[in-house]
């Protein structure tokens, strides 16, 4: 089962930086534009995380190469501290759900957990990845021998007995405090109390970990060990103790409050033929219809709290999908008498719970004729989290039809991890991310 441990962080030196300009984002979340913001802020993270390339970059002197020097240079300066003693950190996130006005918080912890195969049935994922992100972030670590990002992994403990150890490390002010782009409130409390990690330890022992995100950066970590095993003869008898053993983990209950997942909506476009009267009457033997229709902004306003209403009281009693085409929301609701088994006999009966997969197999294929490969091209394809951005690329010509998605459970990605399946691309959105830098692990 899982292990976890404590160990001596990088971090920060408060004294000489504001914590909240010089944290970054997941390395995959941050955009062109934020990069350039970011490079602005001195000692900001992502000279190491994510640097530019320049011309005449080579073997030798290069993104991974600069990263590895300035990284140095910050440790050597004081900029980066190591903690003396070896310890985890509790770690809280504050945020606004977007479009609510209420905030609301999630506490988990950060350590070290063991690098584990697939196989060995301790670490289970929810998607597939990419070779490109993988190659990436393996270079950067070989190159800097540390960890940077974190990766969100869930556990499940319905006692909420280690929630209840770090109730108590949270009464006391927080060592560290940020807010980031997202108006999203990060603190840290370092816990170096033997008695304390030991309890965490022990409740953690008995656990199965799912990858909630960070998937490239747990595969690079895995690719990384068996290379050192490698280089160190080690890959018979591998030395458990080695620091490339282990990875740095956030870790969430599934069972405390605060999780949080985001649908991500389809957007359509490109059809050489495209009938929403025929794509209408091809789905009319197993959805229930209403529409949302409007012709002014006043009732677009009513049309639209409508339409999310209805979608997500949709979701939580069946089976309901959205669609926007110009001047008119949909809902499809799936009859309850549907076979699925019939209706999708390709996939398997955790895969036909899925209101994304229902939605690809058969509003987009079997509807549209968007198949798989099409899919995985993005040829007619795009995606958007938030549904006034799908909406506005329909309103303004971008676009045919969007297809608006109830968010997944979490329940949902830990039972199709568990049972050894993956999810289709871009069905799982965890907000808020967790930030890079707050912690670092330095391997050698």
């Amino acid at each position: 089962m899982a292990e976890i441990f404590p160990f001596n962080a990088y971090r920060y030196n408060l004294e000489r930086v504001n914590l909240s300009e010089v944290i970054t984002q997941p390395y995959d979340k941050i955009t062109p534009a934020m990069q350039d913001r970011y490079l602005k802020l001195p000692y900001n993270l992502i000279t190491i995380e994510k640097g530019k390339p320049e011309p005449g970059d080579s073997a030798s002197n290069n993104v991974y190469t600069r990263a590895a020097k300035v990284l140095e240079d910050w440790i050597a300066s004081g900029i980066l501290v190591r903690d003396a003693t070896p310890g985890i950190y509790v770690y809280l996130q504050e945020y606004r759900e977007p479009g609510s006005a209420k905030r609301v918080s999630r506490r988990g912890f950060i350590a070290l957990g063991r690098v584990e195969d697939y196989s060995k049935g301790v670490i289970f994922r929810h998607e597939k990845t990419l070779s490109g992100p993988k190659a990436d972030r393996l270079e950067l670590l070989r190159s800097t021998h540390t960890h940077t990002g974190q990766l969100f992994m869930l556990y499940t403990d319905a006692e909420r007995g280690i929630d209840l150890v770090l109730d108590g490390v949270t009464r006391a002010p927080a060592a560290a405090e940020a807010r980031d782009e997202n108006d999203v409130v990060h603190r840290l409390w370092p816990v170096f109390d033997q008695a304390t990690i030991a309890e965490i330890r022990r409740r953690m022992s008995g656990q199965k970990l799912v990858i909630a995100d960070g998937h490239h950066r747990y595969e690079t970590a895995l690719a990384y060990r068996d290379e050192r095993r490698s280089q160190t003869g080690q890959a018979g008898q591998p030395e458990l103790d080695a620091p490339w053993e282990k990875t740095m983990m956030t870790f969430f209950n599934t069972c405390s409050e605060g999780l949080l997942i985001l649908p991500t909506h389809r957007v359509i476009a490109n059809l050489p033929r495209f009938d929403v009267a025929t794509f209408r009457r091809g789905l009319a033997d197993t959805f229930d219809e209403e529409s949302y229709s409007f012709a002014s902004d006043a009732a677009r306003t009513v049309a639209t709290d409508r339409f999310q209403r209805d979608l997500a009281a949709g979701g939580r009693t069946g089976r309901a999908l959205g669609m926007y085409t110009p001047g008119e929301f949909t809902i499809f609701r799936l009859r309850p008498d549907t076979r699925l088994d019939a209706l999708m006999p390709a996939d398997s009966p955790a895969q036909r719970q899925l209101d994304v997969v229902l939605l690809h197999r058969v509003l987009l294929e079997r509807g549209f004729g968007i198949t798989p490969a099409a899919v995985t091209a993005e040829q007619n394809i795009t995606y958007e989290r938030e549904m006034n951005g799908a909406v506005a690329a329909v309103d303004q010509g971008r676009a045919q039809a969007a297809f608006i998605l109830n968010p997944v459970r979490v329940e949902q990605v830990t039972q199709m991890a568990l049972a050894g399946e993956v999810m289709p691309q871009k069905s799982t959105d965890f907000y808020p991310k967790l930030l890079s830098g707050l912690t670092l692990y330095r391997l050698e």
